[in-house]
């Protein structure tokens, strides 16, 4: 199992594991592999990082500029996070949250936030935050991982992809 970045030619594999990972979850609208194409496309995916095992693309997430009371502060989004249905409970999500945090530490970013299920994202380290709110969301579901920046407070707005406007700038 490698983690890598990214690279031309990836495209469908990244929206196949998506379109597998979310398939009939009812948390998903479906929307996740647009939010992925909409955010290259903007040239907004800070980060993309897949999880190959031989030549097989096996996981992905992403990772986009957020900004907080419309300021960019150095903060990420971090979401989808995919795995194929059949490696799922084998630590590759793990490994991927993992590998995505080091990527921030390692730019000194100020925080980074997701939505999803605290009792899976608490074990890196996110919570939910009072100070932080995404509107429109439960805060139960709305956590946050500060890194450099532990006392940001505010409305975060993730970028238009995550709202079907793929085109507007975050």
């Amino acid at each position: 199992m490698i983690i890598r970045h990214e690279r031309a030619g990836d495209e469908a594999a990244i929206e196949a594991v998506t379109i597998a990972a979310f398939t009939g979850h009812p948390y998903s609208d479906g929307s996740e592999p647009r939010i992925i194409r909409d955010l290259r496309r903007a040239g907004a995916l800070a980060l993309s990082l897949v999880c190959e095992e031989g030549s097989d693309i096996i996981g992905h997430v992403a990772l986009s500029p957020v900004l907080i009371d419309g300021v960019d502060c150095g903060w990420f989004g971090l979401g989808p996070i995919s795995v194929l249905p059949d490696f799922q409970r084998a630590g590759i999500g793990s490994a991927l949250m993992k590998a995505t945090i080091a990527w921030m530490q390692d730019r000194d970013a100020g925080g980074c936030v997701l939505v999803g299920d605290a009792a899976y994202y608490s074990r890196f380290g996110f919570a939910a935050r009072e100070a932080l709110v995404l509107p429109d969301v439960p805060p139960v579901f709305f956590l946050a991982l500060p890194l450099s920046d532990q006392g940001r407070s505010g409305i975060v707005a993730f970028h238009p992809a995550f709202h079907g406007k793929g085109d507007g700038k975050a």
